[in-house]
């Protein structure tokens, strides 16, 4: 008998629902929320509101292109955390609504742990490549960097954490210091394909081990853009997009040779990538390179599951379910998990 599960995801500003058959994807709506991008980033209260509202036809959506009837559905899996609490606490009330009414288990998901199992869903009629365990995972995102061995679906082990600004959030707020439409790290990736990443030189701030840091390097680049405007008021105009391939250049080598460090201490070669960040294509294209000079087998999430989807939430469950790790219904969302 087949496993179903619907996955739903409600973390941040995307409000997702997904459905999954046995490790296939069958459907995977996003509804997004264009309203933050006036104000620069998110509003959770405006956040919240806005996933009560898609809520309900998201999941009715994602129902519909699974061909699947909600009596079909084997378990519902949320994101428990981490994430806005407003947010969270919408997909967590529907998850145990829709539990409740159909009689079936409730799977809490954590939201990161999610990101690095989406490289192992399947869609129908292909065959891609999954990594082999133990695998060594980058997963960066606007919230969270973190280097993590993956021992299997359900035993991971983070070996190195950012120490204060995830790398996303580097590119974000830099990216508002140059004046860039938000979410700011799309937009610096397009402006430094034009540019010389060697125009500039930025701060590589120190961190032990397999940790990262770049609180440090945010601060360099808001006074190097103070500096410059300070000469001239139209230097960032001037150099956009040699400002830009300096700072991915930067990012991108802080995280590989963290990478590169753990592969080398662990004897770990099987490297992939997930988080938002992923969907960089500086990143993408660094971490090749080094892949076929060190015999790296990399994996690379396809973009539209590198940024927050049910899709993730879905296979997580789905491997949770036949550990039989389920949720009673006092689970509680928790922000920081």
């Amino acid at each position: 008998m087949s496993i179903i599960i619907i996955g739903i995801e409600s973390s941040c500003d995307d409000t997702s629902a997904a459905v999954v058959r046995d490790g296939f994807i069958l459907s995977n709506i996003i509804a997004d929320q264009n309203v933050h991008r006036k104000y620069g980033g998110v509003v959770p209260e405006l956040a919240s509101r806005a996933h009560q509202q898609n809520i309900i036809p998201v999941v009715d959506q994602a129902l519909l292109q699974a061909e699947v009837n909600k009596r079909e559905i084997s378990a519902v899996a949320f994101t428990r955390g981490p994430g806005l609490m407003g947010s969270l606490l919408v997909g967590a009330s529907f998850a145990k609504g829709f539990a409740l009414a159909r009689n079936i288990p409730m799977i809490g998901v954590n939201h990161l742990h999610a990101h690095i199992l989406v490289h192992f869903l399947q869609e129908k009629n292909t065959k891609k490549n999954t990594p082999v365990f133990p695998f060594l995972c980058l997963l960066v995102s606007g919230g969270h960097t973190q280097l993590v061995i993956v021992r299997n679906y359900l035993d991971l082990e983070i070996i190195g954490r950012t120490m204060d600004d995830a790398a996303g959030e580097a590119f974000d707020k830099c990216a508002k210091v140059m004046g860039l439409p938000y979410p700011g790290g799309p937009s610096v990736d397009h402006h430094a394909a034009s540019g010389n990443p060697d125009s500039f030189s930025f701060t590589k701030p120190k961190a032990e081990g397999f940790d990262f840091s770049f609180s440090g390097l945010k601060t360099n680049f808001l006074y190097f853009i103070r500096d410059g405007m300070l000469k001239d008021k139209n230097f960032i105009e001037k150099n956009k997009n040699d400002l830009c391939a300096s700072l991915q250049k930067t990012i991108i080598e802080i995280l590989l040779g963290k990478c590169i460090k753990a592969a080398e201490s662990t004897g770990i070669h099987e490297i992939a990538l997930a988080g938002g960040v992923s969907a960089n294509s500086g990143l993408r294209k660094a971490f090749g390179e080094e892949a076929a000079k060190r015999g790296w087998a990399l994996y690379l999430p396809e973009i539209r599951y590198t940024t927050d989807n049910a899709a993730m939430i879905a296979i997580t469950g789905y491997y949770k379910y036949l550990a039989g790790d389920f949720a009673t219904h006092d689970i509680t969302p928790v922000a920081k998990l």
